[in-house]
């Protein structure tokens, strides 16, 4: 796949006021890599603490698409991860989805955060 086929996303979330992710970040984020066509989820990486926690976050996203259901990614985050960065993984993906959105409909993205 050559790297025009490809965009980079970022999804922000607020993390709770005494999470690491919020004292060491500022707030919570997911990077996606996407292809531009189909919004296959090639890569992503998250402002985790700790290497594993960015590993299974991958694991949850890889492969599925930009336009799968947020109840289904939610669904997978309560039966799978249990920290407690579980509703801002699923506000970064939404925002995520929002920016892609945006994109394939020829609109400006909006990049100023949450």
């Amino acid at each position: 796949m050559g790297q025009h086929e490809t965009i980079y996303i970022v999804g922000n979330a607020k993390a709770g006021q005494n999470n690491p992710i919020t004292l060491n970040y500022g707030q919570f984020f997911i990077a996606f890599v996407v292809h531009r066509e189909t919004g296959e989820i090639l890569e992503c990486g998250a402002s985790v603490m700790l290497d594993v926690t960015n590993r299974f976050i991958r694991q949850l996203f890889v492969g599925k698409s930009m336009e799968t259901s947020p109840f289904e990614v939610q669904k997978e985050l309560e039966a799978r991860y249990f920290g407690s960065s579980q509703k801002a993984i699923l506000t970064a993906f939404k925002d995520a989805q929002r920016k892609f959105n945006l994109y394939k409909q020829g609109e400006k993205v909006d990049l100023q955060g949450i």
